[in-house]
């Protein structure tokens, strides 16, 4: 695993370069924003996954996360940051961060965590080159889903630039059309036992997925009021 730490601490970076030496994983530093970008652009596709502050020197974290997201959609951004408010929270995750963890945290469930992502985004892209494209684990009248590819269709229009969480809870959402499900079983189904998290998270997810279907079409993630959200496209005029 290759790792990009864009943290302005010194201290934090060496301790977590001890860890990273123990699991063997190989890391990149940047300690503003500038640079962080700079070095992303050189490699996109040469790092694994991003832990990002969101305190930093000449660009701050969202800022980053915003730029890394339009020079790829899809690498996984683990926000490391000392605030805690709702806000920044939510404004975070709708940057494109995939997950948020407040300062100080513990390292060790840190790296278990990032494993964890590691292991799902690598896990995809196995499966992604074991399934030709045209094998659908998820139809509906309108709608089209193939996890190994990481694709999803409405009204054959390619929702794009999807990042493995957006995804993920498409997927869930998808795959029992019009059943309605709660923010906390989304939290328990999308990100697991290893997420600690809370029900913001997935209304900021929800956000940006809304934004991203409806560039390829209707919208098909309804709100239920007092409950939470379900995947209907039964009223969708056909084309």
């Amino acid at each position: 695993m290759k790792i990009l730490m864009v943290e302005d601490n010194q201290t934090l970076c060496e301790m977590m370069a001890m860890f990273f030496k123990k699991e063997k994983w190989e890391a990149g530093y940047a300690q503003d924003g500038v640079k962080a970008v700079e070095m992303f652009k050189k490699d996109p596709t040469g790092w694994d996954i991003v832990l990002l502050d969101l305190n930093l020197p000449k660009m701050d974290g969202m800022q980053v996360a915003a730029e890394m997201r339009k020079i790829s959609p899809t690498v996984p951004i683990i926000m490391l940051t000392a605030r805690d408010s709702e806000s920044d929270q939510v404004l975070g995750l709708e940057m494109g961060a995939d997950e948020y963890v407040t300062k100080p945290f513990s390292t060790i469930a840190l790296i278990a965590r990032i494993k964890a992502l590691y292991r799902r985004t690598q896990l995809n892209q196995l499966s992604s080159t074991q399934q030709i494209a045209s094998d659908f684990d998820v139809q509906t009248p309108h709608f089209k889903l193939n996890s190994k590819t990481r694709e999803a269709f409405l009204d054959d229009q390619q929702i794009e630039n999807l990042t493995p969480k957006e995804f993920d809870l498409l997927k869930t959402l998808a795959s029992k059309p019009k059943q309605v499900f709660t923010r906390e079983q989304l939290l328990q189904l999308v990100w697991n036992y290893e997420y600690y998290g809370d029900e913001r998270t997935v209304d900021a997810h929800i956000k940006k997925l809304r934004q991203k279907i409806e560039k390829a079409g209707p919208q098909v993630i309804q709100t239920v009021w007092g409950v939470g959200y379900k995947f209907d496209d039964s009223e969708v005029e056909d084309q």
